[in-house]
């Protein structure tokens, strides 16, 4: 695996597409407020690794944040709920919900409001959901909702 961490858009956007899945067939437990979770990934022919990680505010209860990446650091797709607006390079504000999409040159610097796909920010269950399918992962981790 290269372990650089600028990849071209081509390349994010193949790995975005990527069908992703779970590595594992444990039950992970949605993090506590204030925790995280780390939850491993992976492509068909287990030539990428990808991580998903579900990170819940210790202050603001209802803030999450949901990312993928691959190559351990590098941040393909975030969504924010619930945190503060976000500030693109461009000067424009994105309002939080918000998405982050890795874009060349800047990683996950650039936010975009939700697309279409994403119902109901308040649903943790629901945008978990929409989140796994958003990054394309086909055989999803079982993530234990009872901290939900």
């Amino acid at each position: 695996m290269v372990s650089e961490i600028n990849l071209s858009q081509n390349e994010a956007d193949r790995l975005i597409a990527m069908p992703k899945l779970r590595v594992e067939g444990q039950a992970h437990q949605y993090p506590a407020p204030g925790a995280c979770v780390t939850i491993p990934l992976t492509c068909v022919d287990r030539q990428e690794e990808f991580l998903l990680d579900v990170n819940r505010g210790r202050i603001i209860v209802s803030k999450v944040t949901l990312q993928n990446r691959v190559r351990k650091a590098i941040v393909l797709v975030r969504l924010d709920v619930d945190g503060p607006p976000h500030t693109n390079p461009d000067g424009e504000r994105i309002e939080c919900p918000h998405l982050h999409l890795y874009r060349e040159g800047y990683g996950d610097r650039w936010a975009q409001p939700l697309p279409d796909g994403f119902t109901d920010p308040a649903d943790r269950s629901q945008m978990l959901k929409e989140f796994l399918d958003y990054c394309n992962v086909v055989d999803a981790p079982h993530i234990d909702p009872s901290l939900l």
